[in-house]
C-alpha cells in the first residue's frame, strides 16, 4: 500500500492548546484543528512511522534526527505558561532515519545526522492533534538553509520509496506566512496568492506542477505571502515525494486574515 504525502498547516505557536483546562481553541483555529485530527483516519493504512519536515529547522545540508524520542523545543514566545509544559511523547524511528539517509545519499544528496535536537513546535503542535496518543514513531528532517525550491523537490523524490514502506512523508509549514500582515485587510492579497499557489500545486501535469511550484516567487503576491520561504519549503518536499500522483487541495481556512491551504499527493 502506497501512502500519500502531505503538506499540512501547523497553526500559530501552540494555537490549539491555549486553554489551560484543555478546552477548544479560538473558533478561527477549529477548522484547522478538525482537519489535523482527521488526517490519520483518511490514510489508506495507519503509518508505521512519520517522516516530517518542519519549517522551523534549517541546516547547511539535509539533517535527519536519529534519536529515539526527543524532548520538545518550545520555540515560541509570549504564550501562556502552561503551553511550555505541553507533552508529546512519541518514540523516534532511527531505522527510518537510516533508510532515509541511504536513499538521499544514493541520489547524491549530502546529509548529516543529529540525535540530540528536540522536536520544534512545527512537529509537536500538529502531531498532538493528529496523533494524540503519540503512538506513531517520528523522524524529523531539516530543510536546507539555502531554501532552494528545486533542491527540496529533488529531496522529496529521493525519499519517495518510503511511501511503500509504511512511512508517511509530511511537510509541516504554512501556505501563507507573513507575520506582519494580519487582519481582514490582508485577506484579498492572501486569496490571490492562495489561488495561484493552488493552481500550481494541483496542475495535473507532474512536470509542469513541479516547475510552477519551484518558481513560486513568480506567482502573484508571492513575497507578500512569504517574505522568507522556510514555511513554504516543506511543500516542496511533499510534492517531490508525491511524484506523478494526483495533487488534491486538502484544506482551506482563514486565520488572522490569512487564507491557508493544505495539500495531499496521492
Amino acid at each position: 500500500m502506497t501512502l500519500p504525502t502531505l503538506f499540512l498547516p501547523h497553526g500559530g505557536g501552540p494555537c490549539f492548546f491555549m486553554d489551560p483546562q484543555g478546552g477548544p481553541p479560538d473558533p478561527m483555529w477549529r477548522p484547522m484543528q478538525a482537519y489535523l485530527a482527521e488526517l490519520i483516519a483518511t490514510l489508506p493504512e495507519r503509518p508505521r512511522a512519520i517522516l516530517l519536515v518542519s519549517g522551523h529547522w534549517e541546516t547547511p545540508v539535509i539533517t535527519l534526527n536519529t534519536g529515539d524520542g526527543q524532548p520538545l523545543l518550545y520555540d515560541y514566545h509570549g504564550f501562556p505558561e502552561h503551553t511550555y509544559r505541553l507533552r508529546w511523547n512519541a518514540g523516534g524511528a532511527p531505522d527510518v532515519a537510516r533508510r532515509a539517509a541511504s536513499l538521499l545519499e544514493a541520489a547524491g544528496h549530502p546529509i548529516a545526522e543529529d540525535a540530540a535536537r528536540g522536536w520544534d513546535h512545527g512537529v509537536f503542535v500538529p502531531m498532538m492533534v493528529a496523533v494524540p496518543d503519540a503512538d506513531i514513531p517520528l523522524v524529523q528532517m531539516s530543510l536546507r538553509s539555502d531554501l532552494d525550491p528545486a533542491a527540496h523537490i529533488a529531496t522529496g523524490r529521493a525519499l519517495a520509496p518510503l511511501r511503500d514502506e509504511g512511512v508517511l512523508i509530511a511537510g509541516s509549514g504554512m501556505s501563507f506566512h507573513n507575520m506582519r500582515a494580519r487582519g481582514p485587510a490582508v485577506t484579498a492579497q492572501a486569496e490571490s496568492w492562495d489561488a495561484a499557489l493552488t493552481a500550481a500545486v494541483t496542475d495535473p501535469n507532474p512536470a509542469s506542477r513541479a516547475a510552477r511550484v519551484a518558481a513560486w516567487e513568480d506567482l502573484p503576491q508571492a513575497r507578500f505571502a512569504h517574505p522568507q520561504a522556510e514555511h513554504l519549503l516543506p511543500l516542496m518536499v511533499a510534492l517531490g515525494a508525491g511524484g506523478d500522483d494526483r495533487a488534491v487541495h486538502d484544506f482551506r481556512g482563514v486565520v488572522i486574515g490569512w487564507v491557508v491551504s493544505g495539500y495531499r499527493f496521492g
